[in-house]
């Protein structure tokens, strides 16, 4: 049998890794001969990929962050760009992560490799300029999001919305009763999801003031549940300690993973700017957003003025207003979170015809008709974006 086309991805963390199995999995649906190399992580590999590393070696961010891990990277991706020019693939694809997959794309795309962003920089909310290094590194970006072609469009780049993958699943009605049952919780109970994060970085400055806001909310309602999903073992370290630190009155249950069971018990989230506010958001539950950085990388997003968007939760950019509450930095204080969890509380057990309970249906009829659009058969429409550019290409 033939040897099919070679296909290198780099996927950057965990909801990197999970796109890029999906990914490969359409991919081979399509090209069953199809080769696969990548850096990627646990789901990518059970796919069916040469590893070449893991992908929480780019489980970095901020600009501050970046830099103290910018030797690892460069050798990391000097490695990488030598083994990737030797075997010559057919297509080069990155997966979110584009501090170091942008750079990447450009050297093989100068060596006559097609290349391909899968998950969109998100130029159009900081640093707009970035958008033509983005043109003369990749031939195609894959698009998660409803909103960004337009935006490539404007500056002559080709861009197709692909929908969300995450989308395709998530059921359109979670089911509350079962996930409670799987975990062991009373379905009458008050629960709050704790989500800080699946960086190591993220958790180190989100868990403390995640715990005092549990402490906070506790003491005003002590038949509270929490409940926080954890990632991997390292952030569950972290989280742990912080909670003792923090909250050592307060009973916490922590599940290794099953964070989609967390989301579909909880009756409200607090959660981590990121991927996890999407997964909020397709379970309909709301939530209250934290996202902070290290001081400097912070003060240099405010000082150069790079910031182009008026909220950072994806929530509120799918939603377009500001949906759920949102806290950067300082403002991410245990009275301002725990406030901010206790109005949503009250408004799932307010009478149906009060205006709290009527907020709550607004979010989740705004949640359920994005999820809607979000749910396109997100990795098959990749895969077949990739197909026609590998078609292209011949």
């Amino acid at each position: 049998m033939a040897d099919g086309p070679l296909i290198a991805l780099v996927a950057g963390e965990a909801s990197g890794d999970n796109l890029g199995a999906a990914l490969i999995e359409a991919l081979r649906a399509r090209l069953p001969n199809a080769r696969f190399v990548a850096i990627a992580g646990p789901r990518m590999r059970a796919a069916g990929c040469e590893v070449l590393a893991s992908s929480d070696e780019l489980a970095v961010m901020g600009l501050a962050e970046i830099v103290r891990h910018l030797r690892r990277l460069w050798s990391l991706r000097s490695r990488v760009t030598r083994d990737l020019l030797a075997r010559r693939p057919d297509v080069f694809i990155g997966i979110d992560a584009p501090e170091f997959n942008l750079g990447l794309a450009r050297r093989l795309k100068a060596a006559g490799v097609r290349t391909v962003q899968y998950v969109s920089p998100q130029v159009w909310a900081w640093r707009q300029s970035r958008v033509h290094d983005i043109a003369r590194a990749c031939d195609r970006i894959l698009c998660l999001l409803p909103f960004e072609p337009a935006f490539y469009a404007a500056h002559g780049v080709e861009a197709r919305f692909v929908g969300h993958p995450l989308a395709d699943q998530f059921p359109l009605q979670p089911d509350r009763a079962a996930a409670r049952a799987a975990l062991g919780l009373a379905a009458d109970a008050e629960v709050i999801a704790v989500l800080p994060g699946s960086r190591i970085g993220e958790v180190s400055r989100l868990a403390l003031p995640f715990a005092a806001a549990a402490r906070w909310l506790f003491e005003r309602r002590a038949d509270v549940r929490f409940v926080a999903p954890m990632t991997t073992a390292a952030t569950r370290v972290s989280f742990e300690a912080a909670w003792r630190a923090a909250a050592p009155a307060v009973p916490v249950q922590i599940e290794d993973g099953k964070s989609r069971a967390v989301l579909a018990a909880a009756d409200v989230v607090l959660v981590a700017s990121g991927t996890a506010t999407l997964e909020t958001l397709l379970t309909q539950r709301p939530m209250v957003v934290a996202y902070k950085l290290a001081p400097v990388t912070a003060f240099l997003l405010r000082r150069l003025g790079l910031v182009k968007v008026a909220h950072f939760a994806q929530a509120n950019l799918l939603v377009g207003r500001r949906a759920v509450p949102e806290f950067f930095q300082a403002d991410v204080r245990a009275d301002a979170l725990g406030g901010a969890l206790l109005h949503w509380l009250t408004a799932a057990r307010a009478p149906t015809d009060s205006p709290q309970a009527q907020e709550l249906a607004r979010l989740r009829a705004e949640f359920a008709a994005v999820h809607a659009q979000l749910r396109c058969n997100g990795a098959a429409l990749a895969a077949a974006a990739v197909v026609e550019l590998l078609g292209e290409s011949r």
